[in-house]
């Protein structure tokens, strides 16, 4: 929708109108999504803002929709966390008018991964590169994130990256961080709440030893240990994936030359979140999150119909030549 808004609004003299709330598909009567509470202003009546959109142009009907704010967005993470009543996590949030999207004001800022495992705003020097083992029979299981025909498959919205025996693909209780062929780059403790706000852009260094893969990266709200959450809460934002044989295009694939670093954009969708003072920014890198995204066999051969695995040796560059880094729209107050 926010893809759309824009290119309309370039092409377009007619007032165009942009409403981004935090529900998953559908759920714009809820407030909630996944285990995310927003709060009961979170949930609107869609028909009533439709119905006085078609007034206004259908009819003619001076209602003033032609005079309110262009962009309305839903800036979640203002709350004071805590279990609701319902088991859920309360984010919270609050609706904030805007007069063009993406923000003007927001700062493009890269925070660069790093070998010890940080995430920081300060660019990387001289590092060797991390390696890890992708094995396409055992994938990284998806949990939460932007489905909405999921069935039993898996959980939609926000969830803490932690596995449940009782889960598709989840053999035991640990957290998604715990397993090798994830890479987690983390921020400290923030000092300071910290606005991200539009788009959610990756730009990573890596390579494989072979023709074909994937590289994912997924965007986490890290919640300190409290009171109704002891262990703390790891909250996904954002996720996407490229596949490396599209990395320059899709409607043309290029196999991979073995070992050789490449620059991969991985976008995922935009959002508005405050990340709250004594939380944690991080950003988990692997290559699959099934069953959201197909798992690339890596063999380069036709997808959908090879019928061989590969297990791929793939690696993350993250030094001064190589510079791994997610784009942080950051706005200030």
């Amino acid at each position: 929708a926010n893809l759309n808004y824009v290119e309309l609004s370039k092409a377009k003299k007619s007032p165009q109108r942009l409403i981004i709330g935090p529900w998953t598909h559908g759920g714009q009567t809820q407030t909630f999504s996944g285990i995310a509470e927003f709060g009961p202003e979170a949930a609107i009546d869609l028909n009533a803002l439709r119905l006085r959109w078609y007034d206004r142009w259908l009819k003619g009907v001076e209602n003033g929709v032609d005079k309110e704010p262009p962009v309305r967005i839903y800036v979640m993470g203002s709350g004071e966390p805590h279990k609701t009543k319902d088991g859920r996590l309360f984010v919270g949030g609050r609706w904030r008018d805007e007069r063009e999207w993406p923000l003007a004001r927001a700062a493009d800022t890269p925070y660069y991964l790093h070998r010890d495992g940080s995430l920081s705003t300060a660019r990387p020097g001289a590092s060797k590169p991390t390696s890890y083992r992708f094995d396409p029979r055992n994938p990284v299981p998806t949990i939460g994130g932007n489905v909405s025909s999921e069935g039993v498959l898996m959980k939609r919205g926000a969830q803490d990256q932690r596995c449940e025996p009782d889960w598709w693909l989840c053999r035991d209780s640990l957290p998604l961080s715990t397993r090798p062929d994830v890479l987690v780059f983390q921020t400290p403790v923030l000092e300071q709440d910290v606005e991200v706000t539009g788009r959610l852009i990756v730009k990573l260094w890596g390579a494989s030893d072979g023709p074909d893969t994937d590289f994912t990266a997924k965007l986490i709200d890290v919640y300190p240990p409290m009171r109704d959450y002891p262990a703390g809460v790891d909250v996904n934002v954002g996720d996407s994936i490229v596949r490396a044989r599209y990395r320059e295009s899709l409607k043309a694939a290029k196999i991979l030359a073995p070992g050789v670093p490449q620059e991969f954009t991985i976008e995922m969708y935009p959002t508005s979140l405050v990340f709250r003072r004594g939380h944690r920014i991080r950003l988990d890198i692997s290559s699959s999150n099934f069953p959201r995204f197909d798992v690339n066999p890596n063999t380069g051969g036709p997808l959908g119909q090879d019928r061989n695995w590969r297990v791929a040796v793939n690696t993350v560059y993250h030094d001064a030549e190589h510079p791994s880094r997610i784009i942080l729209p950051v706005v200030g107050r």
